[in-house]
């Protein structure tokens, strides 16, 4: 690329997390309050959604990978919810165990919880920071 030509990032396509089960996976996080967009089995696929954005959490077999707990150099994805700390709860009584207790954050709180794979979703909000905060 030249210095007369740049780039613009233009936001999220959607965030790619390999999972050794599809099945599996899609039962996890579907005790997380994930959606599913859609499903291609044939490709090993499925889309979760995430509130109203067009880009979501793209499950994707590794039929190699097996179950292992989260590394703290492993990717983190947060997504922003009202309450972590409710959503913690929610969580727990879904049958997912958070990595931890909420955790104050600069914004609010943040939760996390890791899939059989090892891949952490982190739940924050914007407690300390509503004007940053999503609306509706």
């Amino acid at each position: 690329m030249s210095d007369d030509e740049s780039y613009e990032l233009l936001g999220f396509d959607n965030v790619l997390l390999p999972v050794g089960n599809l099945e599996e996976a899609l039962g996890f996080y579907g005790r997380a309050g994930f959606p599913v967009a859609f499903r291609l089995d044939e490709a090993g696929i499925a889309l979760l959604k995430v509130g109203n954005e067009t880009p979501g959490v793209l499950l994707r077999v590794d039929e190699e990978l097996g179950q292992r707990g989260p590394s703290w150099p492993a990717c983190r994805v947060w997504l922003e919810v009202r309450d972590a700390r409710v959503t913690a709860r929610a969580l727990t009584a879904a049958g997912i165990q958070p990595l931890d207790e909420p955790f104050p954050v600069a914004t609010g709180w943040t939760v996390e919880i890791a899939d059989p794979w090892g891949n952490v979703i982190g739940f924050t909000d914007y407690g300390k920071r509503p004007e940053l905060a999503r609306t509706g």
